[in-house]
């Protein structure tokens, strides 16, 4: 499904709503095994699948949270794309949770919901819920409040 073509100036109208849900995205051991060669954490909770097996309270390796949150650029995409917006701008953010952890092997989406649409000089800065959810899980993945800069044409 292509991404929600919003207008920057249509996104006031939109704040306090659920914007959209991305596509499941497969969590495996090689991308994990990739993300703790790039960020050299290669604690072995994620990368030492027999230990993780034996020795975790998760029954097998598990996702960095820092992971979860590095695909979300990639799963907003597939949500919305702001037309009439030169640049976009991932400001930061303001609360950033991980209630649950990701087995390899899950599958997640992102879930996103505008907040607020506030001016900024050139543009507008959005807040926006971003929740990880976890096929057939009952907490979250993840849970963050983003911050989004859009500056116009």
């Amino acid at each position: 499904m292509p991404p929600r073509e919003i207008p920057i100036g249509g996104l006031i109208s939109l704040a306090g709503q659920d914007i959209g849900v991305s596509t499941w995205q497969h969590v495996t051991q090689d991308e994990i095994n990739a993300f703790a060669d790039a960020t050299h954490d290669h604690q072995w909770i994620h990368v030492d699948v027999e230990r993780a097996k034996n020795e975790s309270p998760f029954g097998g390796p598990i996702a960095h949270g820092y992971y979860t949150l590095s695909i979300v650029p990639f799963l907003i995409e597939q949500i919305w794309a702001i037309t009439g917006a030169a640049s976009a701008l991932n400001y930061g953010l303001n609360k950033l949770r991980f209630p649950a952890p990701v087995l390899i092997g899950s599958r997640l989406r992102l879930r996103m919901k505008l907040i607020s649409v506030d001016d900024i000089a050139g543009g507008v800065q959005v807040s926006v819920t971003l929740t990880m959810e976890i096929e057939n899980g009952g907490k979250p993945a993840m849970v963050a409040e983003g911050l989004y800069r859009f500056y116009a044409a």
